[in-house]
């Protein structure tokens, strides 16, 4: 893994960015939404194995693999932009069939363990984010909604960041009566 650090001056937020080294994976819609079993398909073979969110793995050899990097960097309007760097994979449009179709699929954007947005486009901007060290994590799916995997593991990467008290969210005012 190759680490990227840099911090910032005083009143914006500390950030540690991690540019992984790029790994496999895969999005889907379908049975990994809980709609049944998985589509059968001559790309990959459906594991019994599932993700943390109880999505079907498709396994696909490691030559065979789609493969997703992750920067994220603070956002000089406010919060964070993430840039993902896909090779061997493409990003599905709205409307295509829920049928799996080799390096092709939707990646999942999770923070700390919880999904955040399905991403159609390689950037997006994470709003801001509370005080502390947080895990951003980019995972690729099939169209089918099974988890492109490599040796029964999902194809994803992680990049942490670390937010200080000038990238938090500040509580809305209440109204007063």
């Amino acid at each position: 893994m190759a680490w990227r650090s840099w911090t910032r001056g005083l009143l914006t937020a500390g950030a540690v960015c991690l540019l992984l080294p790029f790994g496999a994976g895969g999005c889907g819609t379908g049975a990994a939404r809980g709609g049944g079993s998985p589509s059968a398909s001559p790309v990959g073979k459906v594991l019994d194995d599932t993700d943390d969110s109880g999505r079907h793995l498709r396994e696909v050899g490691k030559d065979d693999a789609p493969e997703v990097g992750i920067e994220v960097t603070p956002d000089p309007a406010g919060g964070w932009k993430v840039r993902l760097r896909l090779r061997h994979f493409r990003l599905s449009p709205a409307g295509t069939a829920a049928r799996p179709a080799a390096h092709r699929g939707l990646a999942y954007l999770f923070v700390d363990g919880h999904r955040v947005s399905r991403l159609r486009t390689p950037a997006h901007h994470l709003s801001l984010l509370p005080h502390g060290t947080h895990h951003v994590t980019a995972r690729l799916y099939a169209d089918d909604g099974t988890v492109w995997a490599v040796h029964g593991k999902p194809v994803e990467n992680t990049a942490d960041i670390t937010a200080s008290g000038a990238e938090t969210e500040q509580p809305a005012p209440s109204a007063s009566k």
